[in-house]
């Protein structure tokens, strides 16, 4: 019995960012990344985030600002095959696992003040997570736990009934702020923080009774509400070089020590034996969950007055950032993502879109857990920039992400001695829109 508890308390939480970026940062903070992906060379407002280093080179002097909202949708699937399913109701060996994410409206806000030489920039933004995650009917890793255990105790699935459920949240707000120099015609630097404030938190349950023909007794119960918070500075610097038709740009945002802490309404466990399981999730525990290091390297060209292309390349140092229990060790690699983009003026007011982006993680079966799982991806988004008026711009785009799916399969399923797989899966749509105004 205590091996359920374990296994049901100890991965209640639900950490998959609902945005695009590596596994705790998030790079879509303005609707033009939507529209075009590779936005590390931009010269505009949203640059105030993707290249801070570039504002120096805005056409005029004065104030540039920008609001965003994000709709952003996604759904993670989990198709597990375990034998014992077979015996609760004869209709095979697997079952589909499906939680919901969603965040309806996520506001961001880019601000800029060009004087000379000098531009000093600021932004708020939802910089990792993103959403609520729920799973109606538990996962596969309780109820596989669960089943496994009881059948040690001479209990088949069809003398017992398991209902579990959770929901899981996570936000990191960002505010950032940074001052940007050009040294001359081609060469402009910056340097800034971001103060980053986690919060997250999950709610859960487990319950096994036996069924009512056999008395409906109470086997084995989990209910569990925390609420967690945390802090954490990120120090960043960036570099842009234009040369004719050319722009270069770079920017490092080196890796943010944080802990998050624990506020715990309610942690019940039967039987009370098992309760220092549950140690790390009672109140004011602290867990490692650091937001790695990022490197950007972007390149855009001129190819006509009207036309203009981009490439880039992120690099997540994920193995560096401390996770709990160590989690990080288990990946092969940090995160490595290629973007590309291509913008064309199909007139004075119209500017139309597209870019493509290709994440790819150093994943392992270690490291992929029922409650936070990853997948390769690619993404492509498109979208339009309207000159409203002189000091007016509106960006529109849709931004969507294919994932390849991932197999686990694990001698030992869940801890049940029998063999067992899973396949995760995911799906993401996210809808943008910003408003930009320059006096």
């Amino acid at each position: 019995m205590k091996k359920i508890l374990l296994i049901g308390a100890a991965t209640l939480m639900v950490s998959n960012p609902t945005f695009a970026g590596g596994i705790l940062t998030n790079t879509n903070q303005h609707a033009s990344f939507l529209r075009m992906i590779a936005r590390g060379a931009s010269i505009d407002i949203d640059g105030v985030y993707s290249n801070p280093a570039g504002l120096s080179f805005l056409t005029e002097d004065g104030f540039y600002l920008s609001l965003t909202g994000q709709s952003a949708y996604q759904t993670r699937e989990i198709t597990s095959t375990f034998p014992l399913f077979q015996a609760v109701d004869g209709e095979g060996t697997s079952r589909l696992y499906k939680g919901t994410a969603s965040a309806p409206f996520i506001p961001s806000f880019h601000g800029a003040y060009k004087k000379g030489d000098w531009t000093i920039s600021a932004s708020f933004a939802i910089t990792g997570g993103g959403g609520k995650a729920s799973f109606d009917d538990g996962l596969p890793m309780f109820s596989a736990a669960a089943m496994g255990l009881l059948a040690t105790k001479g209990l088949t699935p069809d003398k017992y009934i398991i209902n579990s459920a959770m929901d899981g949240r996570q936000y990191i707000y960002g505010a950032q702020l940074g001052l940007s120099y050009k040294i001359n015609d081609w060469l402009s630097v910056f340097a800034g923080g971001r103060m980053n404030y986690f919060s997250g938190g999950y709610e859960g349950f487990l319950d096994a009774k036996l069924i009512p023909e056999r008395g409906g007794s109470q086997l084995a119960n989990i209910e569990l509400d925390c609420d967690q918070t945390g802090w954490g500075l990120t120090p960043i610097i960036g570099a842009d070089v234009k040369f004719g038709k050319w722009n270069f740009a770079a920017k490092y945002e080196f890796k943010t020590n944080m802990n998050i802490e624990n506020k715990t309404h309610k942690i019940d466990v039967n039987p009370v034996e098992a309760e220092p399981l549950l140690a790390p999730y009672k109140d004011g525990v602290n867990t490692p969950s650091d937001i790695p290091s990022l490197l950007t390297i972007a390149a855009g060209y001129e190819i006509l007055p009207t036309l203009r292309a981009s490439v880039e390349y992120h690099f997540y140092d994920d193995k560096s950032a401390g996770m709990a229990e160590g989690r990080q060790k288990y990946l092969t690699k940090g995160a490595n993502e290629y973007l590309a983009g291509i913008e064309w003026d199909a007139t004075k007011q119209l500017t139309i879109s597209g870019g493509y982006q290709n994440t790819d993680y150093g994943l392992s079966n270690n490291f992929q857990t029922d409650t936070s799982f990853y997948c390769d991806s690619y993404s492509l988004g498109f979208g339009a920039k309207i000159k409203m008026n002189s000091h007016l711009n509106l960006n529109i785009a849709y931004f969507w992400t294919t994932y390849d799916d991932y197999t686990k399969t694990s001698e030992n399923y869940n801890n049940t001695t029998i063999k067992g797989t899973d396949v995760y899966a995911r799906t993401n749509k996210v809808f943008g829109l910003s408003v930009d105004y320059h006096f």
